[in-house]
């Protein structure tokens, strides 16, 4: 025997003056799911006809337009699902179910018989073409296989005849293992079977080009579609549609370049279920699109509940990392990254990217707006070790309405990612806003304000002068202190006490936390002691004593950390 390699390299496809390349998507393909047909068929648990019934009622919400619903003559239960669609009135009048079908009289006649009284519908029939298939399988040759291909439209055609069916069915022709094919060969099938159905529409008449099993790269699939295209002599009566498996990973890229070489029309499923490694994943290819500015049709904003459902009919989880479906595929970890969605996220309210980018959506790290599937920013940062200040002061802000001044992230970005060390996992959101209470706002010690009150020294409201009863270090002490305002009038009382080290007080911010009757107010400090300056907060109703709150942590704060240094 040859000592053969175990695999080569595909052969490539001629093409003198390639266009595809160069081209770029304007519109959407025409969208076709096989969910209730191919993916169910490869599903551990195939679904029941309650769930398939909900399943496509879902497709139809999304916005599909033709739906791949059955193989009628594979068993009883395809069967009744296509009789209750019809029967029922299930199926909306802008959307065309697809059955599916084998080259063989009495399948033919069981498919068809399916179909009565249906307003209109597609026909599919799929018959392999690749010597591979023709050779080992059917073993036989190329002539007869293409006799088969014909022969099985005529039986169709005649099928749908005698049932009295006209125009409101479509056929559907695939051969199967198409990028497996001669190319040649392909071709001469495909006309044939054109030219014994005879004219048509190019709404009604469909030709499936199959990567059936992905062997080639991606951009010999496009190759295939765009020498098809440019050989094949009845473009302007038939629609050319792609189907791509995901054997090798590449279903989603070769498609969108397959688009690009001259298809008008594409098969797959939602989360992309199938054999083996799955169909192409049409709400990947789908959302790709939508993030280049193109108007798919489809809706995919309740994603959460789509996903769910999914789960449930497959029982099959997704992945959390999938594209726009995962629970991770919106999160950052990295502190880098956390920081830089929050900055752009900053500029993307004040409409500063919009205008610099001429478009309405350009985050750092998000090549979509989450909200497009369904998504909440406040979930977009989660925390681990790996985490820097960024990503934790977006969950105080997001999540719970906390702004701390920029001087003060980097320590609170340190202090939250030693706990994550010591920890080991991820962090939630609310341990986030616990170490950060914890750390800078109830923060106890030596220093313990008793009582406060305040009077105006001047009818202006400028001169201040409040009373503190301070205890430090277990001793009491009554201090009076005046300033321009509540704030500097305390730090002028507390800078009174002997046993308060020596301080100034350069920053100082507040804001406004929650609305209505819950509201509360939070201020923060910095307390520069002999050149190391400490950070601290308050929370209270009244805003004064939120910042005089905030003066206490600090000073009690700082007792600590100058003690380290």
């Amino acid at each position: 025997m040859t000592n053969y390699p175990k695999y080569r390299y595909p052969e490539p496809i001629k093409i003198e003056n390639r266009q595809w390349p160069d081209r770029v998507i304007s519109k959407a393909p025409i969208w076709t799911s096989v969910d209730l047909r191919d993916g169910n068929q490869a599903l551990p648990v195939p679904m029941n006809p309650e769930c398939k019934i909900k399943y496509f009622k879902m497709l139809c919400d999304i916005g599909f337009k033709e739906i791949e619903v059955s193989f009628p003559s594979a068993s009883q239960d395809d069967f009744d699902l296509v009789r209750r669609l019809i029967e029922e009135n299930l199926i909306p009048d802008d959307v065309r179910i697809s059955v599916l079908t084998q080259a063989r009289q009495h399948l033919i006649e069981r498919t068809v018989e399916s179909l009565k009284g249906v307003k209109h519908a597609i026909l599919h029939m799929y018959l392999a073409t690749s010597d591979l298939h023709g050779q080992f399988v059917f073993n036989r040759s190329r002539e007869q296989v293409k006799e088969l291909a014909i022969e099985g439209t005529k039986m169709i055609k005649e099928s749908l005849k005698k049932h009295g069916f006209g125009n409101e069915i479509a056929y559907e022709f695939s051969p199967e293992e198409f990028t497996d094919t001669d190319p040649e060969f392909g071709l001469e099938v495909c006309k044939a079977v054109k030219e014994t159905w005879g004219k048509s529409s190019k709404s009604n008449f469909i030709l499936n080009l199959p990567a059936t099993v992905e062997r080639r790269p991606p951009y010999q699939y496009a190759d295939m579609i765009e020498n098809f295209c440019n050989k094949y002599p009845y473009l302007d009566e038939t629609t050319i549609s792609l189907h791509a498996h995901n054997d090798q990973g590449c279903a989603v890229a070769a498609t969108e370049m397959a688009l690009l070489a001259g298809a008008d029309r594409v098969e797959g499923t939602i989360l992309g279920h199938g054999e083996r490694t799955g169909n192409v994943d049409i709400l990947v290819l789908a959302m790709n699109l939508e993030s280049r500015g193109i108007d798919t049709g489809l809706n995919f904003k309740n994603m959460p509940e789509i996903v769910k459902l999914v789960e449930d009919a497959s029982g099959i989880d997704v992945h959390p990392r999938h594209p726009y479906a995962g629970q991770l595929v919106f999160t950052a970890f990295s502190g880098s990254h956390q920081d830089a969605i929050r900055k752009g996220m900053e500029e993307q309210v004040r409409d500063q990217a919009t205008e610099f980018f001429h478009q309405n959506w350009r985050v750092p790290y998000l090549h979509i707006d989450p909200a497009e599937v369904g998504r909440k920013y406040e979930k977009l940062i989660r925390i681990n070790s790996q985490s820097g200040k960024g990503g934790v002061v977006f969950v105080l802000e997001n999540d719970f309405s906390i702004f701390p001044p920029r001087e003060m992230h980097p320590e609170i970005g340190h202090i939250v990612q030693k706990v994550s060390e010591a920890k080991g996992t991820e962090i939630s959101t609310d341990e986030i806003l616990n170490i950060f209470m914890n750390e800078f706002v109830n923060v106890t010690g030596p220093f313990v304000m008793q009582k406060y009150s305040r009077s105006d020294l001047d009818d202006t409201g400028t001169k201040i002068e409040s009373h503190v009863k301070v205890e430090a270090f277990g001793e009491v002490y009554e201090l009076i202190g005046c300033g321009n305002g509540p704030i500097s009038a305390v730090v002028d009382a507390l800078q009174k006490c002997p046993k308060t080290p020596d301080f100034e007080l350069i920053n100082y911010s507040e804001k406004s936390r929650g609305s209505g009757a819950h509201a509360t107010a939070v201020a923060f400090v910095g307390l520069k002691f002999s050149g190391k300056t400490v950070y601290a907060a308050g929370e209270h109703s009244n805003i004064n004593r939120a910042a005089i709150g905030a003066l206490f942590s600090a000073l009690n704060r700082a007792d600590k950390v100058l003690k380290q240094i």
